[in-house]
């Protein structure tokens, strides 16, 4: 039986501070460095083997799976990162703290932006230095590939054509 296995990265820095996340690539805490282990402790006690793993182009997610092959001594397998499973982009919000931004715009409203399917954050300014066109590691992508808000419709939507075109084929 083919199984697929969806793992979210340890604790970043920004979780600990209560940032706003998205594309900005921060690291994992300590905390995060320890979750991580034990996932691959529990994978390992329950006989995961894996032939392949995808992660986003993010440094907490490639840490994740780094921390998880090597505990599980599958540093070998193949692996294959896109920035189309990277985390939402959270727009202007990247980076700002949620509670301040809870007393800023309420709390109804960023509940609205966190849990809403299809209402977007505020867009991150093309010229603001987090904009995704300023990171190197999106040099090859096209203008319009760029996010600079997403709802988590825009991510699916993102999302989907990996699935479709590169991880569903690998697991048939």
């Amino acid at each position: 039986m083919i199984k697929v296995v969806l793992l979210r990265h340890g604790e970043s820095v920004w979780n600990v501070e209560n940032r706003f996340t998205g594309w900005t690539d921060v690291g994992l805490s300590e905390k995060g460095a320890k979750e991580a282990h034990a996932a691959a402790w529990w994978l390992t006690k329950e006989g995961f083997i894996f032939d392949v793993a995808y992660t986003s182009v993010l440094k907490r997610a490639i840490k994740t799976l780094w921390m998880v092959l090597e505990d599980m001594d599958l540093m070998w397998i193949p692996v294959y990162n896109s920035w189309r499973l990277n985390e939402r982009h959270y727009g202007a919000l990247q980076g700002l703290n949620k509670m301040e931004m809870v007393e800023k715009y309420g709390d109804q409203q960023v509940l609205v932006w966190r849990r809403s399917y299809d209402t977007q954050p505020p867009v991150l300014s093309t010229h603001d230095e987090r904009s995704p066109s300023r990171d190197p590691s999106y040099k090859d992508l096209k203008k319009e590939e760029l996010p600079l808000t997403e709802c988590l419709k825009d991510t699916v939507a993102r999302f989907l054509p990996y699935w479709h075109g590169t991880i569903a084929p690998a697991i048939k």
